[in-house]
């Protein structure tokens, strides 16, 4: 199962495209999966013949799951040793109360012709008394998405007592003079996907020897030329550009192998509520301009939030940038997206008075650029002149 973003800890089996004993091209595409995040097609790493599948349709797996077996030895067109099903024929029942069975009664199975829906989908569902039979899919081949549940729930008749979200710790009280209960003793409460994003986390920090440095920048010349645009497009052209003066930054660091990489591929974070984070990556960000960003960011972010993504499009980064700004945080040590080597870090743009022009004051629209960065690859010195040309790039800009 493939890793489909910072906090997707699992995936289901939606259909296999391929059968034991078929023929698979190289990067053609050998199963489709959902997470709770992301409906994509995976394709097959390499030239084969399917041998196994080991997880059926409808099935949920962790992460790094193996799914199938392909025998890399052999040909096509060579007879296969397995007696295939004849067309039509229905695959062994799953005996009852099987994994397979219950995964095929909870999620809506083949047998069916309904596709599978994620375990949070189905949350929800338990959580707010939803019958997912009379909910309409707006997911690939009818399949009913987190988006879809929730709009039948905010379309439903409200229930007197609040309902919290399913992944919360606490429970409201039954009687009004009742208190609330504590969090669970043994941290249950926590979900699958906020544990997942602390071991990568944690990971990360136990990894890579993070520094952090801080610049301020004055967004004057930026404010006066963004219209209606926010403010990201503009850093991320800015940082772009300084990748490409300092391409140092521009690098991964795995296995104590330091790769400088000639195409900066541009991570951004895209938070997704109580669901965590994902972090979609624009290809080739060097040759697009500031309203080209623009555009494909929204378009990822959007994507993002409607679980859409392919695997591509959130894997191979090679920096990062996250924007808390956008909700008022005025400075941050954010933790480095590994392998990568640095992470930038855009807080809020607020007016304040600064000096301007020797002993004047001025009021002017100012940030703090926030960057961590793996100090196994990077030094300070490095580290601040790379900010420094951001900086620069925002302040002179120019369109």
């Amino acid at each position: 199962m493939p890793q489909m973003g910072v906090s997707v800890a699992e995936g289901t089996i939606v259909e296999w495209r391929k059968r034991p004993g078929d023929w698979v091209e190289r990067d053609e595409t050998i199963v489709e999966i959902s997470t709770d995040k992301v409906e994509t097609e995976v394709p097959a790493p390499a030239s084969g013949r399917v041998s196994e599948l080991l997880v059926e349709v409808g099935q949920t797996v962790d992460v790094g799951t193996l799914l199938a077996v392909i025998d890399i030895g052999a040909r096509p067109g060579e007879a296969h040793a397995d007696e295939l099903p004849e067309a039509g024929a229905q695959a062994p029942a799953a005996a009852a109360g099987s994994p397979a069975a219950e995964a095929d009664v909870a999620a809506g199975s083949a047998t069916t012709g309904a596709p599978p829906t994620s375990p949070v989908v189905r949350r929800i569902a338990a959580e707010h008394g939803v019958d997912l039979a009379n909910v309409t899919g707006s997911g690939r081949r009818g399949r009913v998405t987190k988006r879809d549940v929730l709009a039948h729930v905010e379309a439903a008749p409200k229930r007197a007592e609040p309902v919290l979200h399913s992944e919360s710790p606490y429970r409201e009280p039954e009687t009004q003079g009742e208190p609330q209960s504590a969090p669970a003793a043994n941290g249950s409460g926590l979900s699958v996907m906020r544990r997942r994003i602390g071991e990568h986390m944690v990971r990360s920090l136990h990894t890579a020897a993070h520094c952090t440095t801080v610049v301020e920048a004055d967004m004057s010349a930026v404010e006066a030329a963004r219209g209606r645009l926010s403010y990201l497009p503009f850093v991320a052209r800015a940082t772009v550009a300084a990748l490409r003066e300092h391409p140092a930054l521009n690098a991964t660091l795995e296995d104590g192998r330091l790769t400088r990489h000639e195409e900066v591929h541009l991570g951004v974070a895209v938070a997704l509520g109580d669901d965590g984070l994902i972090v979609p990556v624009v290809r080739n960000a060097h040759e697009l301009s500031h309203e080209g960003l623009a555009a494909r960011i929204a378009d990822l972010a959007e994507r993002a939030r409607t679980r859409r993504l392919s695997p591509d499009e959130v894997g191979g980064g090679t920096f990062t940038i996250t924007n808390p700004g956008r909700y008022g945080a005025l400075l941050a040590t954010p933790i480095i997206n590994q392998p990568q080597v640095a992470i930038l870090d855009l807080e809020a743009v607020v007016r304040r008075p600064v000096a301007v022009g020797g002993d004047s004051i001025g009021i002017r629209p100012m940030t703090y650029l926030c960057m961590s960065w793996d100090h196994r690859a990077l030094d300070g010195v490095l580290a601040a002149r790379f900010l420094g040309s951001v900086r620069r790039n925002l302040e002179e800009w120019r369109g």
